[in-house]
């Protein structure tokens, strides 16, 4: 409260113009910026190849660790996008934090899975990947997280008129910092990156939005794996990003490095 979170720290010495974006454009729907692109997947895919042989089947690496291990290393390496605004300010996220939905089996109207964790810039690729593989399989085997938990007991207890009002309380005591850390490390909103791979479903990617409540400044959505006129597979991403953080410059460049970190995968170990 009054210039302090729970989970971030405020980010002072900023430009004039920097200061006042969060009072030109208050809203996350006011302040979108769209990148796309293409990542040449050859070396990846070979590289997983190799750091599979020694890897049992149910506990294989894929495509999708390694972009996340490049997008947590690059929001480490270029903390300017690891930020968010909220109560006027702009703040330092402690921590990168990223949230990724998978669905519990591959069938029409299989239950979706909502998995945040915290990336650790010193845990191995290899350390990585196995948590990632450990919380998928807790939660597809019936885990609850505490957002969970927590939104079930209002959906059983509440009608529809108290939700909505505990839901603007919560985001009052957000917007003022008065929410705990267990809380906000709990809410899969409260992240660096929200990350939806729509290739592991055969579809393409779209531009998601991004949400009021929480602090996320960034969708990523990756589709399935394509190949180009000239022969060459490409991982088609996009992004959508809240301009307030930082410039679209910068973002730009953090994303190319995303993409050059993935098709040089030797980089990520």
């Amino acid at each position: 409260m009054f210039g302090r979170r729970a989970d971030a720290t405020r980010v002072r010495n900023l430009s004039m113009v920097r200061r006042f974006m969060p009072f030109i454009s208050p809203r996350r729907s006011e302040s979108l910026v769209y990148f796309d692109g293409e990542i040449e997947v050859a070396a990846a895919f070979r590289f997983l190849d190799e750091r599979n042989a020694n890897r049992p089947n149910d506990r294989k690496m894929t495509l999708f660790h390694l972009y996340l291990r490049s997008l947590a290393m690059n929001f480490h390496s270029r903390p300017n996008v690891n930020r968010f605004t909220q109560g006027g300010h702009l703040w330092q996220r402690t921590g990168v934090w990223l949230t990724f939905s998978a669905i519990q089996e591959i069938v029409e109207g299989a239950k979706l899975l909502t998995v945040k964790r915290e990336f650790d810039e010193h845990e191995s690729l290899d350390e990585m990947t196995d948590a990632v593989l450990d919380r998928l399989t807790r939660q597809r085997a019936g885990e609850k997280t505490t957002s969970d938990k927590e939104m079930k007991l209002a959906l059983d207890l509440l009608p529809p008129f108290l939700i909505r009002l505990v839901m603007k309380l919560l985001d009052l005591a957000d917007y003022h910092g008065l929410l705990p850390r267990t809380m906000i490390e709990g809410d899969p909103m409260f992240t660096s990156v929200f990350v939806a791979n729509l290739g592991s479903l055969d579809m393409d990617p779209g531009y998601h939005h991004l949400w009021e409540h929480g602090t996320c400044p960034v969708f990523a959505m990756l589709g399935r794996v394509k190949q180009r006129p000239d022969g060459v597979r490409v991982l088609p991403v996009r992004y959508t990003y809240d301009e307030r953080i930082e410039d679209g410059l910068y973002a730009g460049m953090t994303l190319a490095n995303v993409k050059e970190s993935l098709e040089n995968p030797e980089k990520l170990v």
